[in-house]
């Protein structure tokens, strides 16, 4: 069984030609709203894409946002220990997709920030907890030591970018983060592989978008470069990434191949819009790994060399 304790958002997705700059106006085409948020979508990436037993604590707010995050959980069969929140709102997420796939995002987390360290149910079955950095730092931080008391593994995915303090990452076994939040987590921001040496994390997975992604395992390194696909919409990709790895790993399956599987779970979210709407099926990602079996020579040598491998 995984817990996943998080947030979640309902998303407001425009579409526009490019993301705007500061003090720039764009005309927007498309415009869809989405359940989602990092706990939420990683909930439904465990459970629909990964197969897993899941349960996710949240909190949200009594409004109307909250009804369609709650209805897509339990769609994804998803476990529901829920904190209602009267003061405050249901968190949301406002959201530009650019043509060419890339976005932006800004979060209102509203309920979120009522996730408190005596919201933790009991641990009891749980295999891995999996939490992001859209609740408070000191529950997250509380949840892990919790857990780790439990003999529970704690998988953190430091999203957003922002410092985290020692006595988390002391807790953590596993750690996912991109190049840039990977960079916010380190006092001397260099290379992949000089930010990798300065975490103390025996685990950490560094996502790296179209080039795939790269593994540490104490002192050994494993690449996984990327899946061949066409990109319409790269939200939640990382999310998915994250939520399949960790169904992987409870299942009892190597860092490698967990990694394979997400990797591909990820390339397929991108291939779709939305964020939890874009969550593939586990036979969807079983075929993409089947036909794509082994990476070009090419890529394989691109993510080796801009890691610093080659």
């Amino acid at each position: 069984m995984i817990l996943v304790a998080g947030s979640a958002n309902l998303d407001f997705v425009v579409r526009a030609h490019h993301i705007p700059a500061p003090g720039e106006t764009v005309l927007g085409q498309d415009f869809n709203i989405y359940p989602g948020g990092k706990g939420a979508n990683q909930a439904v990436a465990c459970a629909k894409a990964g197969g897993a037993p899941t349960r996710m604590l949240l909190a949200v707010g009594q409004d109307a946002h909250a009804g369609p995050l709650l209805d897509s959980l339990r769609t994804a069969k998803v476990a529901l220990n829920t904190v209602l929140v009267p003061d405050q709102p249901t968190g949301c997420a406002f959201i530009c997709v650019a043509d060419s796939a890339e976005n932006a995002i800004t979060v209102a987390p509203g309920a979120n920030l009522c996730l408190q360290s005596q919201h933790l149910p009991e641990l009891e079955g749980v295999s891995h907890l999996l939490m992001q950095l859209e609740i408070p730092i000191p529950t997250v931080t509380a949840y892990a030591l919790a857990a780790r008391e439990k003999g529970v593994k704690v998988v953190l995915n430091a999203a957003p970018a922002q410092p985290l303090p020692i006595e988390l990452l002391e807790a953590v076994d596993i750690l996912i983060v991109n190049e840039g939040e990977l960079a916010t987590l380190v006092p001397h921001a260099g290379a992949v592989l000089v930010n990798l040496a300065q975490i103390a994390v025996p685990c950490v997975v560094v996502t790296l978008g179209q080039r795939g992604c790269l593994a540490r395992l104490g002192n050994n390194f494993l690449t996984q470069a990327s899946f061949d696909i066409t990109a319409v919409d790269t939200t939640g990709a990382g999310d998915t990434f994250c939520g399949v790895l960790v169904a992987a790993l409870d299942q009892g399956d190597t860092i490698p191949s967990a990694i394979r599987q997400a990797s591909a779970a990820a390339a397929l979210a991108c291939t779709r819009a939305g964020a939890q709407s874009s969550i593939p099926a586990a036979n969807d990602i079983l075929a993409l790994t089947a036909t794509q079996t082994d990476s070009s020579p090419e890529k394989t040598r691109a993510l080796l060399s801009w890691c610093g491998l080659a």
